[in-house]
């Protein structure tokens, strides 16, 4: 089977890991978004991820509290699930290594680009917890940055809607689908999908990013083999 990319960073958000009531982890969509990562990285694909933390707790959640504190909370919920990723991923025979951008030697490696290209070159998957290390960015912001880092062909989005459209489908019955839009136009009409400095980023560096639906994981796979779904976004389309 040809593959499409040959070195992701899969971004998963946390809200993507939990069931319809958004908190905590459900075992059962954690193992079929692992048992796709298996398949992808048996196919061959080098995959990084990094994952978001807000089936946990998210930044703008501290009201009235200090951003900086509201914001090192939300890298410590990334931990939680980076290690719950790494355990389903280790259980199916999948070698796993976890990557901090906060020390916590006892739990994880800390994030070292070079052992993380080698990680990739040996097929472990690397998941990369706690953002950037750093508040007042978004884990969307790390998963551009660390791409850039390990020169991946592509950023895989997967969220809990299927594509990027011009308004809220969940509002809006007749929102308007992108099969392929630029990160200018993106940026340009607040469509919110990446936040403004993880689109440049991408812009910049000419990452390209495909937005698609993690509610059917098997998607994964059919992005890697060069099937049209979700939303294509790249520097010129």
């Amino acid at each position: 089977m040809k593959l499409k990319y040959k070195r992701i960073m899969l971004k998963i958000s946390g809200e993507a890991l939990s069931a319809e009531n958004g908190f905590g982890i459900d075992q059962g969509i954690l193992g079929s978004i692992c048992e796709s990562v298996k398949e992808a990285s048996d196919m061959g694909v080098e995959i990084a991820i990094v994952v978001g933390g807000g089936n946990f707790w998210r930044g703008r959640s501290g009201i009235g509290m200090d951003r900086t504190t509201a914001d090192h909370m939300g890298m410590l919920a990334t931990v939680i699930n980076a290690l719950a990723l790494q355990d389903a991923l280790e259980s199916k025979g999948v070698p796993t290594r976890v990557q901090t951008a906060i020390d916590m030697r006892r739990i994880a490696e800390p994030y070292i680009r070079g052992r993380a290209v080698r990680h990739l070159e040996k097929k472990r998957v690397v998941i990369f917890a706690c953002g950037t290390g750093n508040p007042f960015f978004t884990t969307d912001t790390a998963a551009a940055l660390r791409a850039a880092e390990i020169d991946a062909d592509a950023i895989l989005l997967a969220k809990n809607v299927d594509a990027v459209y011009d308004s809220d489908p969940k509002i809006n019955n007749n929102a308007k689908k992108f099969e392929k839009i630029s990160y200018l136009e993106m940026i340009n009409r607040q469509l919110g999908v990446m936040d403004s400095t993880a689109s440049t980023l991408c812009m910049d560096n000419d990452l390209p990013v495909i937005v698609f639906s993690i509610r059917e994981p098997e998607n994964i796979i059919k992005v890697l083999t060069g099937q049209n779904i979700g939303t294509y976004i790249a520097k010129e389309v």
